[in-house]
């Protein structure tokens, strides 16, 4: 097991695995990952330089006879250079995501996620024919996230460990830009500032949803994403912002309104509010423009005429509620049938509707395949999450496999409570 999501979620699976009957050991980078696990004789630490590191992988495969690798995203340098190796050597990788239909499931594949899954070439016929062999129910979508606060918490704290245990772990280098020091200030800042960006939000959607205007929705994604980094066409947040404004200014009825709804996790690294507002200026749009700081995605898309993302997983709640969606990047919901391909102007002016008979299709093969119910943040969450995945990862037949044979396990369906 190399980094997981931020946490005890990857400590509570090697606990289970073990019980299994596997031999379990965790690769850590840092002292955050060293202060999660659980075992400290199964805890191989590894504090040499980057270039060290492809090496030092293959000898501890090699060594300890390593058959499987687990991991939380394939795209972060460490992770990506772990999974080359582990494929060159015939491992299985068994890959973790936040949920393609969050929040109330997560995402497991194998091989790869986001723009590495099988999913992406999938068409939506072949998983017809998958689904010819299931019976399952399908749930509705879930309008709110479940354990947002549980993240921010986890991860102010495992920076916390990085930052004051820097000096037994001198060579690592965290995967995003900033240091960990201004990701430790980040997290604790956003902490801080949650009930003034309560008010601020709550003043902006009261405004938008009574305004009586129609409005085309925008769902942010961050920057440092690694869907945004690795799958998208743009270098900067910046390049996207002003495609989209100038394809909104040029082609929208001029009655119609532009909002961006900044992603829950948005901590202020890169000045999104203020580009947007600039470029609406810059276009002549600036009364028709709004900006939401994060919260819920669903009494906005309750009202909104189309919704418009690079590729994050918000996409699919767009979808489900049978919106037209414009979709720049790479993202595992990008098919034909129900992902337009229009530029952005003439997508404003009149954007493509998607076929959602074949996305609830596509919808239902998810669930009997890689979304798995629960979450990695909250402890109800890992509990959920524990009573299914850990077969699944023990199965000789990845998820999309064995609902194909027709082996596909039976999933928990949550009880949502409102």
């Amino acid at each position: 097991m190399l980094q997981g999501p931020h946490g005890p979620y990857f400590s509570r699976l090697g606990r289970m695995l073990k019980r299994s009957g596997a031999e379990v050991w965790r690769i850590g980078f840092n002292r955050g990952d060293r202060a999660f696990w659980h075992d400290r004789a199964s805890f191989i630490p590894f504090r040499g330089a980057a270039g060290d590191w492809p090496a030092t992988f293959a000898a501890v495969v090699a060594e300890k006879g390593i058959t499987d690798l687990v991991l939380y995203g394939d795209t972060r340098p460490i992770h990506a250079k772990a999974v080359a190796i582990a494929r060159d050597k015939g491992l299985t990788i068994h890959v973790f995501e936040e949920g393609y239909l969050r929040p109330y499931w997560v995402t497991y594949e194998r091989g790869g996620s986001n723009g590495h899954s099988r999913l992406m070439d999938t068409p939506v016929e072949a998983m017809r024919e998958a689904l010819a062999r299931a019976d399952m129910e399908m749930p509705d979508a879930p309008a709110r996230w479940g354990d947002m606060r549980q993240h921010m918490f986890w991860g102010a704290i495992y920076h916390w460990f990085v930052m004051t245990g820097f000096w037994d772990f001198r060579n690592f280098r965290p995967h995003r830009a900033l240091t960990v020091r201004q990701e430790f200030l980040l997290y604790l800042r956003r902490l801080a500032l949650l009930p003034f960006h309560a008010l601020e939000r709550r003043v902006a959607t009261w405004r938008i949803r009574f305004g009586g205007f129609p409005y085309h929705l925008v769902m942010l994604q961050l920057e440092h994403d690694a869907s945004f980094r690795e799958h998208s066409p743009f270098s900067t947040m910046a390049e996207f912002l002003a495609l989209v404004t100038e394809g909104f200014a040029k082609g929208a009825p001029p009655h119609h309104h532009l909002v961006f709804k900044a992603h829950p996790l948005e901590d202020g690294r890169v000045p999104v509010k203020k580009e947007i507002y600039a470029l609406a200026r810059q276009h002549g749009v600036a009364d028709r423009v709004h900006f939401v700081r994060g919260g819920k995605l669903a009494a906005l898309l309750n009202h909104a005429r189309s919704a418009v993302t690079v590729n994050s997983t918000a996409g699919q709640q767009a979808l489900w509620r049978g919106l037209p969606l414009r979709a720049f990047g790479r993202a595992v919901y990008s098919k034909p049938e129900f992902v337009s391909n229009q530029p952005a102007e003439r997508f404003f002016a009149q954007p493509k509707r998607p076929d959602t008979r074949a996305y609830r299709d596509y919808r239902h093969y998810l669930l009997e395949t890689s979304q798995v119910a629960g979450g990695f943040y909250s402890s109800r969450g890992r509990r959920e999450l524990l009573r299914q995945v850990v077969d699944m990862m023990l199965s000789e037949q990845d998820p999309y496999d064995a609902l194909l044979s027709g082996n596909a396990a039976p999933r928990q369906q949550l009880r949502v409570v409102t």
